[in-house]
Parts: C-alpha cells; structure tokens; sequence
C-alpha cells in the first residue's frame, strides 16, 4: 500500500492508483476533459493531453497531470492550491485561444465539456490570440459531422474508434498547429472504415464530432401535405427523459408520444411492434437454419454491425439473419399495408424514425432498403434530436398527461421492448423460437444469463433435445474477438448478438450524452426491462396485430410477401 497526503487527508491506497482515482474515493473533485475512464467496458483513456487535471505536490514543488500519475510513497498533493488552479485556467485559456468562438450555434452548445469547464474556472476573456484553423468540415456521410477546427486533440474519439470498437477509421492527422484527429489522408467518414456508430460522437467533449441534424427536414414534412408518420425506439423511451431532468431510467412512452403529436405528426407508432415481427421471422429462420444444419445465425437489427461486419469479416457475410432491422421492417409494412389501410401513396407517405443510433441515418439511405425508389424510412432522428424538438416547441414534457400510440401497428409485447439492451434481440428469440421448436408453453421466460454488460456473454439453452450455444456481444471490439474465434474454429455457435454500441442501443451515439457514466446505461437497462415485466404479453408471437398482419396481407411467416418486405441483403465491401 502506498501511503500519501492530499489535500491534508492522509490515504493509503493500493499500488498504481492515480491521484485522480485517490481524490475520487474521497470525493474531492478535480476537473478534467481528455481523461474518460469507463471500467465496465474496461476503457481508460490515458493520454494526459490535455493537462487540465494537473495538481501539485507540495513535497517536490512538481505538478502532476491527476488522471495519469500514479500515487507516490510520501507525496503530499494540493489539488486546489494557488499554482494547480491558476495552471488549469490558463491551459483553458490556451484551449480556447484558437477554438471557434460559435457556441450558440454549436451542436454541443450546454453539452459542451470544455464550455462548462471555462465557466467553472471563471475564464471570462481569453488573453491568448492568435491565429485561428480555418480547415474543412466533413458532412458528406448520412450520420456524422466532423469539423476539426474544434478538436481539442483529447484524442478521446481516436481511442474510442481504434481501441474500443477496433474499427480504425480515426488518426491524428497534419503537424503543428493544424494537427487534430480526423481520417486517413483526410478522407470524408464515408470513404474510411467507419461504421456510424456513433460512439465518438459520445465521447468528443467539444463540437468536433456530431450528428447530421436532419431537424429541419422533419419540420418541413409536417409542414407539407403528407402524410407524416412517426415511430420510436425501445431505447428511447428510458433516456428521452433526461433532456428534462428526469432520471436515467425514467420510462417516459406516454408522454413521449403526447409530445409527438403535439410537434404535428400525424400517427404515433411504435417500434417495438416492429421488434416482434422481427422476431417472429428471425426465429422461423432460425428454426430453419437449425434443421438444415446452416448455422450458426447472428443478429442483423444493428446497422453499425452491419456496416462492421460488410468491411471486417466479408468472408461470414451468409451467416446474418437476412432481417431488416425493425424500424426498417416498420417503413417497409407502413408505405405498403398501412398505405393501402389508409388509401394513401406510398410518396404521399412520410415515414420518420426516432432513434438511438446514429448509424440507422446511412442505413435509411442504403439502395437495398428501398422499394419502387421510395426508402422504406424516410427521415432518422436521434433521441437528442427529438428532446431538442420538444424544447424548440415550448412543450412542457414533464407535465403532458400520458397518450397511446396509434393502431394499427402500435401494439407490442416486453419481448420488443427488451431489444434496447444487449442481450434483448436474441432473448426475445429464444422465447419465440423456444414455443416453435417444442410446441410446449415457456414459462420461465426472463434468460438472465444474456443480460448484464460484460463485453461477451455465454450460455446454453435447452430447447427441446437441443442445447442452444449461445453468444452475446456489445460493442465492436468485443465483437471481433468472438469472430475471430468463430471464424478460426475454436468456438462454436448455434446463434450470436451483436450490438456495436456498448450496453446495446441504450448506450447508442444518438442518445442523451452520458459522459462516461456506466451508471446512466444500468438505470437505463432497468427501464427497459421494467417495461417487459409490465407487459400481459411477454412473447413476440403473442402479439395479436402482428398475428393480424399476417392474416390479413402477409401470408405465412417467411413466406414470400414477408421474404419481399421484411428481408434483405448484403454486400462485402473492400477494407480500405
């Protein structure tokens, strides 16, 4: 144990703590803005650059950066003495000599890290000018702006994209002053290896990272002469909550849809409707699979993965499940069953998405996901999107009394709702595929061994005379790790989930930020399964619309309507 002062309280902790983790324990706060620690994805962002943690040691006159320095025997640390405070302004000051002074019409504008440390250390003026980058900002893809004249160098994002989710499309790019993070010769994000999953976009502190805002989009189709239909996410419903002050978790559906037809739409749908009829198909096709011996079957309801997978690992491209992801299943039976319902043309017909992802923006854009050169979805937004809608509205959310989603197409069971959490899509299988293979009623249905946020998750599951080997993986770099041994032979699968996103799609790149808090995706985790347990319905082909659907235009689950609608393809791309 080493044994030391800070901040005349004397600590004596293990070997290789860091002085920020010291001062944690006893809830002394330093600041800090390149430093991301989340251990539950065993991620520590441990570059130092930016040296707004630095404290003194009193003992040897030295300053530390906090969240890189390990605790020394006999140090005696001020982290709020005259030095280290007066150091971490003028490192601010620095930071924002050449930073884009455009903060209210940043994206990032009252979600900025470094605009809420500047007011924390009282920097009202900036002493430091000088010459200001004046370097291209990168909107070609459908999910992500980059605009490198506001990176900080934190370097956040390139660990992020390259360590965590091993997809490498992030570098440090030119010299000198004009050194930022971008790409590769820097590309535009839709010519790297980028997979839009978002996850950079939740780490940047700054503006340098965003999502494209399809806003205003959104507000010219309600004001137009369409049709305008909207549909939301199982995630969004516990985080939407955040942007008004409630609690991560806070299940917020009701008041959720108040909201959206209150902003003008004109039918509220929901897309854990959509959930279950993705399983009722992905579990015929699992069942499928299983009796000619083609599997094992991995989830395709992620786009991010999907994109992952087309780039990384081609050569598997037969293995996904052939399934749209839901809300492109939703889009798909709305400009077709739903169209012919309610006597409108499919182009008479605007169909928008509410979502956690940022990704699902390019998915709606993929050729393979339109019909007669309609797309399925029309226009994506992020939850932070919508919340930022309510607020340009003057709704007060908090106090709209609770409203049903619309019908058709409304209804869904806890098993759609679980989709939002790693380990929900293929649990929600598992109940389905389990009543189809057996012909028996499944009463235990809650698989808890699939749950929880350990990067890759193992089980087994009896089904009938067959034992059911089962993977869950969260986030791209756990995911790779479980290919390659798949890919190699040394494991073996009968059905695999994949989520790009860390904790699934509570913790997708177009959720509310939560800044590296792990606690946030828990509470948000408990929603979603408090939804499930509130549900009369817990099973996907319970689903008496979804039953409906078929009866009255579908056909016969997998059968060719379904096949035409509610399935796609893929196509392996070259690395670049």
């Amino acid at each position: 144990m080493i044994n030391f002062k800070i901040n005349d309280v004397e600590l004596s902790v293990p070997k290789g703590t860091t002085i920020l983790q010291a001062a944690n324990q006893i809830n002394i706060k330093i600041p800090t803005l390149c430093h991301l620690d989340l251990h539950d994805i065993k991620f520590l962002n441990k570059l130092a650059s930016c040296r707004v943690c630095v404290v003194e040691d009193l003992k040897s006159g030295k300053m530390f950066p906090a969240c890189a320095t390990p605790v020394k025997e006999g140090m005696d640390i001020k982290t709020d003495s005259p030095r280290a405070v007066k150091s971490r302004r003028a490192i601010v000051e620095l930071l924002l000599s050449d930073h884009p002074n455009s903060c209210l019409t940043c994206a990032k504008n009252l979600d900025c890290q470094l605009q809420s440390l500047a007011h924390d250390l009282g920097v009202r003026e900036i002493p430091y000018t000088g010459e200001m980058r004046e370097l291209p900002i990168d909107k070609d893809s459908y999910s992500i702006v980059r605009d490198p004249n506001k990176c900080i160098l934190c370097r956040r994002c390139e660990t992020m994209c390259n360590e965590v989710q091993t997809v490498g499309a992030l570098a440090e790019v030119g010299r000198g002053f004009y050194t930022h993070v971008g790409s590769t010769f820097d590309r535009s994000m839709f010519e790297t290896t980028c997979t839009f999953c978002g996850q950079c976009v939740s780490v940047c502190p700054t503006g340098a990272l965003t999502e494209v805002s399809n806003v205003t989009k959104v507000w010219d189709e309600l004001n137009s002469d369409k049709l305008v239909v909207v549909q939301t996410a199982p995630a969004t419903r516990v985080a939407l909550g955040e942007m008004f002050n409630m609690e991560p978790g806070t299940v917020v559906t009701g008041k959720m849809v108040a909201a959206l037809k209150k902003l003008g739409f004109d039918m509220v749908f929901d897309t854990n409707f959509a959930a279950d009829l993705t399983i009722v198909e992905e579990a015929n096709e699992f069942v499928n699979r299983m009796k000619n011996d083609k599997l094992p079957i991995l989830t395709s309801c992620c786009p991010g993965w999907v994109n992952f997978m087309e780039q990384q690992f081609s050569d598997m491209i037969d293995i996904p499940s052939s399934c749209k992801s839901p809300h492109e299943m939703f889009g798909a039976v709305a400009k077709s069953y739903l169209c012919e319902k309610l006597n409108v043309k499919p182009e008479n017909m605007c169909v928008v998405s509410v979502m956690p992802c940022v990704a699902k923006k390019f998915e709606s854009a993929r050729p393979e996901l339109k019909k007669d050169g309609h797309s399925d979805v029309d226009i994506v937004i992020t939850t932070r999107e919508l919340g930022a809608m309510i607020k340009e509205a003057g709704i007060d959310f908090a106090g709209l009394e609770d409203q049903e989603f619309d019908n058709p197409l409304g209804e869904s069971t806890g098993a759609g709702a679980i989709f939002g959490a790693t380990g929900g899509v293929i649990e929600a299988t598992v109940r389905t595929a389990y009543e189809t293979i057996t012909g028996q009623e499944l009463n235990e249905i809650e698989f808890t061994d699939l749950r929880g946020f350990d990067g890759i998750k193992e089980t087994t599951v009896k089904i009938g005379d067959h034992d059911v080997r089962i993977a869950v993986a969260n986030g791209l770099g756990n995911t790779r790790k479980l290919l390659n041994k798949v890919r190699s032979g040394e494991e073996k699968f009968d059905a695999i989930e994949v989520m790009a996103c860390p904790g699934g799609c509570i913790g997708g790149g177009g959720q509310p930020y939560h800044h590296g808090d792990i606690s946030v995706l828990k509470r948000r985790a408990e929603g979603i399964y408090s939804v499930d347990k509130g549900k009369k319905l817990r099973k996907s082909h319970e689903n008496p619309q979804v039953k409906k659907l078929y009866e009255d235009y579908l056909g016969e689950v997998g059968g060719p309507l379904a096949h035409e609608l509610l399935h796609t393809s893929y196509e392996a791309k070259p690395k670049l």
